[in-house]
C-alpha cells in the first residue's frame, strides 16, 4: 500500500516561488521516468568487479550481500512505501539497515539515494538532505538529480541560498535537455524569491540560449519580460 503525503500552501502572488508546484513537477517528472530511473539504479547496484584479491574475497562478497538485502527496500521504493523502504517491514531490511551494514557498496551507496528520496516524500527534509550529500555517482541522471532534491529539501527549509546553490549544481551537471533546464528553472525563481533579479535574468537568458526547446526555454520570454528584461 503507497504512503503518500498531504501539503497544504497558502494562495501564492504571481511572482511569489511557488516550491509545492515545482515539487509537484519533480514527482510527476520521477513518475514519467520511473522505469529509466529505477533502470539506473539497477544497473549501478549489479556492478562488481577487480581482480584483486580484495575485490574477490571481501568486496564482492558484500557486494552481492548488499544486493540481496536490498531487494525488497527496492521493491516498496518503487510502489511509493517509503517508510517500508526505509526501515523495512519486519522481515526484509530497509535501506537504512543496508546503509548502515554495507553503506561503502555500490549497493550501500545508492541506497542513501534511494533513503533521501524517501525522507523528502515523507517531509523529513533535513535527513533527506544528508543521506543525498553521502551519495556520490557519474551518472548523468542520477547525481544531478540527487543536487536538485537537496535544493528542493532547502527551500522546503527556507534556506534559499542553499537552495539556489544546488539548484546550479544540478543545472550545470551536464548538458542534458532533460533535466537541466528544469534546475536552473527554479535557481532562477529561487533568485527571484532572493531579491536577486538580474541573477535570475542571467540564468533565465542561458536557459533560452542552450536549451531553447524544452518547455522552460520556451517559456523564459515571459520571463524575462515579467523582470523588465525587454532586450532578450
Amino acid at each position: 500500500m503507497s504512503e503518500t503525503t498531504n501539503n497544504t500552501t497558502q494562495p501564492k502572488t504571481k511572482n511569489e516561488f511557488d516550491l509545492e508546484a515545482s515539487m509537484h513537477k519533480a514527482e510527476d517528472f520521477y513518475s514519467k521516468n520511473k522505469n529509466i530511473i529505477n533502470i539506473a539504479l539497477l544497473a549501478v547496484v549489479v556492478v562488481v568487479g577487480g581482480f584483486f584479491a580484495y575485490n574477490r574475497f571481501v568486496k564482492a562478497p558484500n557486494e552481492k550481500k548488499a544486493q540481496e538485502m536490498v531487494f525488497q527496500a527496492q521493491n516498496y521504493f518503487a510502489v511509493d512505501s517509503f517508510k517500508l523502504a526505509l526501515n523495512g517491514d519486519g522481515n526484509n531490511f530497509g535501506f537504512l539497515q543496508v546503509i548502515n551494514k554495507y553503506g561503502g557498496t555500490q549497493a550501500g551507496n545508492i541506497a542513501k539515494y534511494s533513503a533521501g528520496v524517501c525522507y523528502i516524500r515523507l517531509g523529513e527534509f533535513q535527513k533527506g538532505i544528508e543521506q543525498l550529500k553521502d551519495f556520490s555517482s557519474s551518472d548523468l541522471m542520477l547525481q544531478p538529480s540527487a543536487y536538485g532534491l537537496i535544493g528542493d529539501a532547502y527551500m522546503e527549509l527556507n534556506q534559499v541560498n542553499d537552495g539556489i546553490e544546488y539548484y546550479k549544481k544540478a543545472g550545470h551537471y551536464n548538458d542534458n535537455e532533460m533535466i537541466a533546464p528544469v534546475y536552473l528553472f527554479r535557481a532562477g525563481m529561487a533568485l527571484e524569491k532572493a531579491g536577486k533579479a538580474q541573477d535570475a535574468i542571467a540564468i533565465y537568458k542561458e536557459i533560452k540560449e542552450k536549451y531553447p526547446l524544452s518547455n522552460e526555454g520556451k517559456d523564459m520570454d515571459k520571463y524575462l519580460a515579467r523582470l523588465g528584461d525587454v532586450r532578450n
